[in-house]
């Protein structure tokens, strides 16, 4: 999935029953943030990543 925006920095970070997840592109600096259920990481891995491809306009 990130192959076509380049490299991708993810960064998840767990407070209680919750994950924040951010993207953010390399080239740009460009970030984007998710918050969802711990229980589900790669989701809301998925769902950062979505955020960042809309946010650079290549979807």
């Amino acid at each position: 999935m990130t192959e076509a925006i380049g490299e991708v920095i993810v960064e998840s970070v767990r407070n209680g029953t919750y994950l924040k997840v951010t993207a953010v592109h390399v080239a740009t600096g460009t970030e984007a943030t998710a918050v969802g259920p711990a229980m589900e990481p790669k989701a809301v891995e998925r769902l950062a990543i979505a955020k960042l491809r809309r946010l650079l306009g290549k979807s």
